[in-house]
């Protein structure tokens, strides 16, 4: 199971109260919400082995060399060395070296690599996985890793933490029309917004699905685009000819990396904390209360 930990602790902050708060009064509603989630997943689905993917950076240099929109608009401070600082909520910064803190002190694996985005180190484990991979996440990016004949599968939480839609290809060709292969130039031919992708203009979510139907894959769509007797309309050519210079470089923006070069770290599930002292020592200064409490009893039962 691998976690997309970013994604689930912004929606565990949003979806907790920030009443909830340390003896202190600092909140930590995102930590006590991220430790919920993690119990109910273990809980629900006992995997054997854990993961807590991290954005070591979340808007890597060289996905913006190539599309300098990418997520510019989620960009608090540029930083010439070094990762830009992203535009957080003021209240869940503070939580997140608590997050970290708690994670490394239960034992479950907290991966990231400098230069890549937690997708990639997603990308990167469910490449080597030899067996069934669950990916929870909130980010519809990573259904394109979806596929079922590796058992391969987006968990995608729908109401706060708690509610999850299970994802496999039959969801994806119902909603999208693709499979998880085709989701990847599904995204790059509409766009993103929220991730600054410009897509093609005019071509939505509708149409890319029918072109990748009709054509097979990004591939086949650009060589239709220069063969005359392709199923194109004119204002569909006039499109894609114009968007050539971004359709030469999405697919490495928008496709995960698969060729992370993960450290050597257990990611087995842990039945007991890995530092016992530790986390007694964050569940007071942090008032982690029941939430660390149940997720304890779950990891050692």
């Amino acid at each position: 199971m691998l976690l997309d930990t970013a994604s689930l602790y912004f929606r565990a902050y949003f979806g907790v109260p920030d009443s909830v708060r340390a003896p202190d009064g600092t909140p930590v509603n995102a930590v006590r919400g991220l430790l919920d989630f993690i119990d109910r997943l273990v809980k629900d689905h006992r995997p054997d082995h854990l993961v807590a993917c991290m954005d070591a950076d979340w808007r890597p240099h060289w996905r913006v060399e190539l599309i300098p929109s990418y997520k510019a608009h989620r960009v608090a401070e540029e930083r010439p060395a070094g990762p830009d600082e992203e535009e957080v909520p003021d209240t869940l910064s503070p939580q997140v070296p608590v997050i970290e803190a708690v994670l490394d002190a239960l034992g479950i694996a907290r991966v990231g690599v400098a230069g890549y985005e937690a997708d990639d180190v997603i990308g990167t484990y469910t490449a080597r996985a030899t067996g069934p991979v669950d990916i929870v996440t909130g980010d519809r990016d990573l259904y394109q890793l979806v596929d079922d004949a590796r058992g391969v599968r987006v968990l995608y939480p729908v109401k706060g933490v708690g509610t999850l839609n299970l994802v496999d290809e039959a969801a994806l060709r119902e909603k999208y029309g693709v499979d998880g292969a085709g989701y990847a130039d599904l995204a790059l031919l509409r766009g993103d917004p929220s991730d600054g992708l410009p897509g093609v203009p005019g071509i939505g979510e509708k149409t890319a699905a029918k072109l990748l139907a009709e054509f097979g894959d990004l591939a086949g769509i650009r060589a239709a685009v220069g063969d005359p007797k392709a199923k194109l309309t004119p204002s569909q050519r006039k499109r894609l000819t114009e968007a050539a210079p971004y359709l030469a470089v999405a697919p490495k923006v928008v496709k995960v990396a698969d060729d992370v070069p993960l450290p050597d770290t257990g990611t087995a599930l842990p039945h007991g904390p890995r530092d016992a002292g530790a986390l007694d020592a964050l569940a007071a200064r942090w008032g982690l209360g029941g939430s660390l409490q149940r997720l304890l009893t779950t990891l050692t039962t």
